[in-house]
């Protein structure tokens, strides 16, 4: 391959990636969001433990059965929202909402969360890796076209 060659298939695989990064994130964050309240909703999460006993920390106002459905609807919606064009302006802050929320335990749940200084326990594990969600629905709302101010004078 020739230098032109290699130039020509860099911006080939460059384009490719383009167009199809924010149908992919989109999938993504689906996938995961959806998946993940569903098992909520059908009670075989394997986070119930973790979320129950930052319930018990934050919310008194409900039972936790009613909690957990609550949250495995909410982010089953989050997830529907991804994949609707034009619902990015209100999934975006609904999942900052929530991930505020998963981010909890790394602070308030020390002991589940952490195994050492700088050593997060595989729950920890989990709940860092939302770093990754929030880059891929940043990516998703980076390609947004500005809202059209209209002013009356």
């Amino acid at each position: 391959m020739t230098l032109p060659d290699i130039e020509r298939f860099d911006w080939k695989v460059i384009h490719f990636c383009r167009m199809c990064s924010v149908p992919l994130a989109r999938f993504g964050l689906f996938v995961v969001f959806f998946w993940f309240g569903f098992l909520k909703v059908i009670n075989l999460s394997p986070a119930s433990d973790l979320v129950q006993n930052l319930f018990e920390k934050t919310v008194p106002f409900m039972t936790f059965h009613t909690f957990f459905i609550l949250f495995g609807l909410f982010e089953c919606l989050i997830g529907i929202l991804f994949l609707i064009r034009g619902a990015e302006r209100a999934v975006i802050p609904l999942l900052f909402l929530h991930m505020g929320m998963t981010f909890m335990p790394l602070f308030m749940l020390p002991q589940e969360t952490w195994s050492g200084f700088m050593v997060p326990t595989l729950e920890g594990q989990y709940i860092i890796k939302n770093l990754l969600i929030i880059a891929a629905a940043v990516g998703v709302a980076a390609h947004l076209h500005p809202m059209k101010h209209h002013y009356s004078s």
